[in-house]
């Protein structure tokens, strides 16, 4: 039921009692008519089933005193009913009344407003709800340190805010919108599929609850404008490529005193010259001699934005085998850290004098044993 067709309906008159009439009075009319036109006694009647509704729907609002006291609150302000006004910008009693009026932020639309709650149960009041701003994404390249560590960066951006010039209104400079007509300001609309129905913006005033007729010169009427900003946000240290962070509430401003949208800033990770990742583990090839591999050596191993650290290696240690440095990975949210993954390269020697030389053939005789490749050569055979 529209608001006006609620003012317009006289359920006293309906019941056939007068305004002071007391409750018992109501009751006892109430019942009378219910016994006239219940629809048990006038099967197939729609005329006597209509009036059924109405003598209930009086009853419903003049039995309950509460109910009848906002009711007789709301006529009180708008006289008996409004059929005597000319509607939109009609003329009665030698004053302008415009039934957009109810709605649009008044005293007295308020109080209407909180009336017309009571009575249905639910709040009537159109203004305009609020509403959350839009989510916003943004992108970041970071150094490899950067991930890891975690940085503070300077980030500007670009969003829909508040139009400066009809502070959001969407409305000239001078005028106000008015209460949307088909959706009378909620923003949503019913949409009946037959057996179910769903709530849907609606179309007419694209969910705002409002229509501009004349717009604003700047956003259009849209009452939303661009704004630059710059904000400081927190990359969390161990940050990985192509990971996507939010940061909540640094996104667009929200209307109507809704919550900002939230951030989200896509991470881009520079590779680095030495070390590499793997999940919480950091990663580092070291080149050994051969000697070094072969006898076992302490060598000086490089960590991250720290000094190096020292790894023994046995001896006999073959080329690609990986040793574990603990607490020198990434950090962890738990404060911990993962490992240093440090994987040995065994390096040959790009020239041999003749010293070298014969020592390694000296070697050779002394290790010499079966052919190494003797298996691999049998097993591609079996195939």
């Amino acid at each position: 039921m529209s608001t006006k067709d609620y003012l317009e309906k006289d359920y006293y008159a309906v019941l056939g009692v007068p305004e002071s009439a007391s409750a018992e009075e109501i009751k006892k009319a109430y019942r009378k008519l219910a016994r006239k036109y219940h629809p048990d006694a006038n099967k197939g009647n729609k005329e006597a089933e209509e009036r059924f509704k109405e003598i209930s729907e009086a009853y419903d609002v003049l039995s309950d005193p509460k109910r009848r006291k906002e009711y007789d609150e709301a006529r009180s302000l708008f006289g008996s009913g409004l059929g005597g006004f000319a509607g939109a910008g009609g003329q009665r009693g030698g004053f302008t009344f415009d039934f957009g009026d109810l709605f649009s932020g008044t005293v007295a639309g308020d109080r209407i407003g909180d009336l017309f709650g009571g009575l249905f149960g639910r709040s009537t009041r159109t203004t305009t709800r609020p509403r959350r701003g839009q989510d916003i994404e943004t992108e970041v390249t970071l150094s490899f340190s950067e991930a890891v560590e975690g940085t503070t960066i300077p980030l500007r951006l670009t969003s829909s805010s508040a139009c400066s010039a009809c502070s959001g209104t969407g409305a000239k400079s001078g005028t106000t919108p008015r209460v949307c007509p088909m959706c009378e300001g909620t923003g949503t609309a019913s949409r009946n599929l037959g057996s179910f129905a769903f709530s849907e913006p609606c179309r007419h005033c694209r969910g705002r609850g409002l229509i501009v007729d004349d717009p604003c010169v700047v956003c259009q009427g849209s009452g939303r404008g661009r704004s630059t900003r710059t904000i400081h946000a927190r990359i969390p240290a161990g940050v990985a490529d192509g990971q996507r962070i939010r940061i909540k509430g640094k996104g667009a401003p929200g209307e109507h005193g809704g919550p900002a949208g939230d951030l989200y800033v896509l991470v881009h990770v520079k590779q680095h010259p030495v070390f590499g990742r793997s999940g919480e583990n950091l990663t580092v090839t070291v080149p050994v001699t051969f000697a070094e591999a072969a006898l076992g050596a302490e060598i000086k191993v490089p960590t991250l934005k720290g000094m190096p650290v020292t790894l023994r290696i046995p001896e006999c240690t073959p080329n690609g085998r990986t040793f574990r440095v603990r607490g020198r990975g990434v950090p962890r949210k738990d404060g911990t850290r993962g490992d240093l993954l440090v994987t040995i390269q065994v390096v040959v020697p790009q020239r041999l004098n003749d010293k070298a030389r014969a020592a390694l053939e000296e070697f050779r005789i002394a290790t010499e044993g079966p052919d190494p490749r003797e298996e691999l050569i049998k097993q591609a055979r079996s195939e």
